[in-house]
C-alpha cells in the first residue's frame, strides 16, 4: 500500500496533537500553535506534490486517440471512448489532461473548417499591426459576395471556439453532435455564404514577466547600517517567498497574463466588430443567424447597438437555449417587437418537438427542441444545454425567412 507525501507530513503533526491533548493546561499553548500550523496548510496544494508531471502530448496520436469514420473519438489500441479518470484520486491532473486534449480538439476542428468545409481563416482586427494580439473568424469564399443569403453562426460561452457547439459532445459523442460542421455543410449545400464567429477568443496569454525589485542599497541618502538591515530583511523575505512558492506551485506552472484583442475583448464586442467589418459589408439581401446559449445574448446586444442596420439586413434568427434577457440588457420595445416576429428560441424540453414553451420574457417565441433533461455527457462547456441535433432540420425554413409556426414537419 502506497503512502502519499501529504500523509507522511501530516501524520507526525496529528500524533503530536494527540500527545499534547493528553497533557495538562501547560500544553494548551503548544496545541494552539499546532492548530495554527494545520490551518495554514492547503491540502489541495499539498496534494500537487504527489502528482505526475503536467506534461501532456500535443497531438491526438500522442494521446493514442483518433476520430473514426463516424466522427467518434476512440482509443487507437482498445477502441474505447475517452476516459476522464485516467488516474484515480488525481482529479486536478485528470482535468489538466482533459484540457490539454481539448486544445488539440480545437485545432483539429479549425483544420476541418478549412479542409472539409473550405472556409477561409480571416485575421482580426483587420488593421492589426504585427505585434498586437489577434483573433480570427472563418468565412466561405462567397460570404461577402453572395447576393442572396448569408448564414452567421455564434456559439456559447466557455472553452468552445469557432466551429464548436460543445467540447464535451465532441469528445464523448461525435463531431456531428459537438461541432457546427453539419450546419455549415447544409447551409453551403443550400447556397448560402457562411461566417463563423469566434466570440471566446478575446485575448492571448503570455508568460508574466518577473518583477525585479530595486535594492534599497541604491539609496545613497540612507546610513550604511540602515541599508544593511533593510537588505537583510529583503533577502529573508525573498527566501521565505521562494520556499512557499516551491510548496504552492511544485510543478513550476508558468504564471500567465492576458493581453486583450482590440475591439474584441468580449463576445459582445466581437459580434459588433464582425458585424461592422464583415456582415454589414456583405452583398447578401438576407442574413440569417443561428446562435446558441450566450451567442443569443451577444446577438441581442448587437441589436441594441445596431438596431436599424440589423433590421435592414437580418431576416430570421434561430436561437438554441439562448440566455439573453431583454430586461437586463435593456432592449427597447421596437427590438422586442422585431424579435417576436423574426426570432425563435428552441429550448431543451421533454415536450414534443415545436411545442410552445411558456416564457416570462416578452420577446421571441420559445418552443421545445424535443429533448428531455440532459444527462452529464450532454451538458455543453458553457454549462448550458446542448444544441439540439434537430436544429439542422430548421435551416431550410430559417433560411427562406418563413415564419416559425409549423416548423419541424
Amino acid at each position: 500500500m502506497s503512502i502519499s507525501l501529504s500523509s507522511l507530513i501530516l501524520c507526525p503533526i496529528w500524533i503530536s496533537m494527540a500527545q499534547i491533548q493528553q497533557g495538562g493546561p501547560d500544553e494548551k499553548e503548544k496545541t494552539t500553535a499546532l492548530k495554527d500550523l494545520l490551518s495554514r496548510i492547503d491540502l489541495d496544494e499539498l496534494m500537487k506534490k504527489d502528482e505526475p508531471p503536467l506534461d501532456f502530448p500535443d497531438t491526438l496520436e500522442g494521446f493514442e486517440y483518433a476520430f473514426n469514420e463516424k466522427g467518434q473519438l476512440r482509443h487507437i489500441k482498445t477502441g474505447e471512448p475517452f476516459v476522464f479518470n485516467y488516474r484515480e484520486d488525481l482529479h486536478r491532473w485528470n482535468q489538466k489532461r482533459y484540457e490539454a486534449l481539448g486544445e488539440i480538439i480545437t485545432k483539429y476542428v479549425y483544420e476541418l473548417l478549412e479542409k472539409d468545409c473550405n472556409l477561409k481563416k480571416i485575421s482580426i482586427p483587420v488593421d492589426a499591426s504585427e505585434s498586437e494580439p489577434k483573433s480570427f473568424i472563418f468565412m466561405s469564399e462567397d460570404a461577402l459576395t453572395n447576393p442572396q443569403k448569408l448564414m452567421v453562426l455564434i456559439h456559447g460561452s466557455g472553452v468552445v471556439r469557432a466551429g464548436q457547439w460543445a467540447r464535451r459532445l465532441i469528445i464523448n459523442e461525435d463531431l456531428d453532435s459537438g461541432t457546427q460542421i453539419p450546419f455549415i455543410k447544409r447551409a453551403m449545400d443550400e447556397g448560402y455564404g457562411v461566417i463563423v464567429l469566434n466570440p471566446n477568443e478575446n485575448y492571448i496569454e503570455v508568460e508574466k514577466p518577473k518583477i525585479h525589485v530595486q535594492s534599497s542599497s541604491d539609496s545613497s541618502d540612507e546610513p550604511a547600517e540602515k541599508r544593511e538591515r533593510k537588505d537583510k530583511v529583503s533577502k529573508e523575505t525573498k527566501k521565505r517567498r521562494d520556499f512557499y512558492e516551491k510548496y504552492r506551485n511544485p510543478q513550476r506552472e508558468k504564471e500567465m497574463m492576458q493581453l486583450y484583442i482590440r475591439e474584441n475583448g468580449s463576445p459582445e464586442e466581437h459580434a459588433i466588430y464582425v458585424w461592422d467589418h464583415f456582415i454589414a459589408q456583405s452583398a447578401a439581401e438576407n442574413v440569417f443567424f443561428v446562435a446558441h446559449s450566450y451567442g443569443g445574448l451577444a446577438f441581442v446586444e448587437l441589436m441594441i447597438q445596431r438596431e436599424a442596420d440589423v433590421k435592414s439586413k437580418v431576416t430570421a434568427v434561430a436561437l438554441t437555449d439562448s440566455v439573453h434577457n431583454v430586461w437586463h440588457q435593456e432592449a427597447g420595445k421596437t427590438i422586442r417587437e422585431w424579435m417576436r416576429e423574426n426570432c425563435c428560441n428552441w429550448v431543451s424540453s421533454s415536450e414534443p418537438l415545436d411545442t410552445s414553451v411558456e416564457s416570462m420574457l416578452p420577446d421571441c417565441p420559445r418552443v421545445s427542441a424535443g429533448r428531455k433533461v440532459l444527462n452529464k455527457i450532454g451538458l455543453s462547456d458553457d454549462q448550458g444545454s446542448r444544441v439540439p441535433h434537430t436544429t439542422t432540420r430548421y435551416l431550410p425554413t430559417v433560411c427562406k425567412g418563413e415564419r416559425y409556426r409549423g416548423v419541424g414537419e
